[in-house]
């Protein structure tokens, strides 16, 4: 697997002397991680796959910059029900489960209580779907190159989720970009894709959180995510989704 890390030496959202320097907001970040995506751009087998809300802002201006179309890939963490921050597993967009069987067995798990999970996270996967995307149907994915956004990563868990998701939809590549992230979550992404890109993974350690990287870090709101894929939906997606045909896996 190809490591693309690349900290942009000098520039203001990036330090190499150990001074925490900032991206102005995510939208910033997105463009700078633009630059770092030209070799994607114009490519109709390319789609730009945002994690909400906040990696939205950010996957809105790759998009933009590299005529890619632009959707959500959502992703819900089914909690252990009696310690919810401790993931069992997650469901993706597409109908997809991702089990932690390790998990599963070290806690005997019933399987009544792993499907009660699955079928609330679902009904709220469902809603969220809903609410990003309407009636607009999901994008195939099958064979394309998918590139996953997000606004950083600091553990990278619901990164790791989707790209599992992602995998199951058999796409011929899937490529993790975000502006900044922890160096050791980097290196745990390259078993697992074909790329991670990063406009500067030369991150303090501890890396604490990812809002440190930012001067604004405020919430994306649903009607922000809602208005950034409007646009590039109506301009990109109508003329590729012709062509690659829509689906989902089942």
């Amino acid at each position: 697997m190809k490591r693309q890390w690349a900290c942009r030496n000098g520039h203001r959202a990036c330090s190499t002397t150990g001074i925490h320097m900032r991206f102005r907001d995510r939208r910033e970040a997105g463009k700078l991680l633009a630059a770092r995506l030209v070799e994607y751009a114009h490519r109709p087998d390319v789609i730009v796959l945002a994690l909400p809300r906040g990696g939205v802002p950010v996957a809105y201006e790759i998009a933009e910059a590299i005529g890619a179309p632009l959707d959500v890939f959502l992703v819900r963490k089914l909690g252990v029900p009696w310690h919810e921050e401790l993931a069992m597993g997650a469901i993706a967009s597409g109908g997809v489960s991702v089990l932690n069987e390790d998990v599963i067995r070290y806690l005997e798990i019933p399987d009544e209580t792993i499907k009660a999970v699955i079928e609330r996270e679902r009904r709220e996967l469902e809603r969220r779907e809903r609410l990003y995307r309407g009636e607009r149907p999901a994008p195939d994915l099958f064979g394309r190159t998918i590139i996953l956004v997000d606004d950083g990563l600091a553990t990278g868990s619901t990164m790791r989720a989707a790209v599992t998701a992602v995998r199951k939809h058999q796409p011929t590549q899937i490529v993790v970009a975000v502006p900044v992230a922890a160096s050791a979550t980097c290196e745990s992404f390259n078993d697992v894709t074909d790329g991670v890109i990063c406009v500067c993974e030369m991150a303090p350690d501890p890396f604490y959180a990812v809002g440190l990287w930012y001067d604004d870090f405020s919430q994306t709101t649903d009607e922000e995510a809602r208005e950034l894929l409007n646009k590039v939906g109506g301009r990109e997606r109508g003329m590729r989704n012709a062509e690659w045909g829509m689906g989902n896996v089942e």
